[in-house]
């Protein structure tokens, strides 16, 4: 089977993992299954899936955990599944490197959306072409042929993610981008998810860059428009 069309769904409600693995594999994808926290670390390792769903309340240890220690050995895009409304279980997800998140109860078409909106996305738009020049802004050096960032000399470590959104930004360091268009550039024109993961995911990047959003080094926030680079 093809690991482009692995999917690792996490749960501990087994109805309802059968139900998503079934329209999922109508999909064409191929489905493993696990019903708690370290069995979820284990398959993921095992299976090395492109796309885990994966619940935030579960035995053993809870999605949130799982989804960090999955994140030490796998790039793999994360839809954390959530019963709570309440944003601390949407930020506490994503901000552990979660791609994006659904709250139950969704109806399984839904979910088959948002996994196909993800698959999709445009990695090779900012990668940039293999002899791309690595771009320099103060202390930070962001190659995109090898995705590697540095501050001030040392390597920092991103998200699939994190990098891309940076990459975007320092791409253009004179413009201010709009969410709208960082969705866009990078969760594709076809996304259908919440616009809140772009604020998510830019302030865990700052806080792996060791950026103040008071008083920025990198990146910067545009009130009522977007974000760029630099202090402003």
């Amino acid at each position: 089977m093809d690991s482009s069309l692995r999917v690792l769904v996490v749960d501990d409600e087994i109805p309802l993992t059968g139900v998503i693995g079934s329209y999922l594999r109508a999909e064409g994808f191929d489905v493993a299954f696990a019903h708690n926290g370290p069995d979820a670390v284990t398959v993921a390792r095992e299976v090395d899936p492109v796309l885990i769903v994966l619940d935030v309340m579960l035995p053993g240890f809870d999605g949130v955990e799982a989804c960090r220690q999955i994140r030490q050995f796998s790039d793999a895009y994360i839809i954390m599944l959530t019963a709570q409304e309440e944003e601390i279980d949407k930020v506490l997800g994503l901000s552990m490197g979660a791609d994006d998140y659904i709250v139950k109860p969704f109806s399984p078409r839904e979910l088959i959306a948002r996994v196909r909106a993800m698959l999709r996305r445009p990695r090779a738009s900012t990668a940039g072409p293999a002899d791309a020049e690595p771009i320099t802004l103060g202390g930070l050096r962001l190659d995109s042929a090898a995705r590697i960032v540095t501050v001030d000399g040392t390597a920092v470590e991103l998200t699939r993610t994190e990098f891309d959104l940076l990459a975007v930004l320092a791409a253009r360091p004179k413009a201010v981008v709009t969410r709208r268009q960082l969705i866009e550039d990078v969760w594709g024109t076809t996304w259908i998810g919440d616009d809140h993961v772009v604020d998510v995911h830019i302030g865990h990047l700052r806080s792996k860059l060791g950026d103040d959003a008071t008083s920025p080094r990198f990146v910067r926030t545009v009130r009522g428009v977007g974000y760029g680079m630099g202090p402003g």
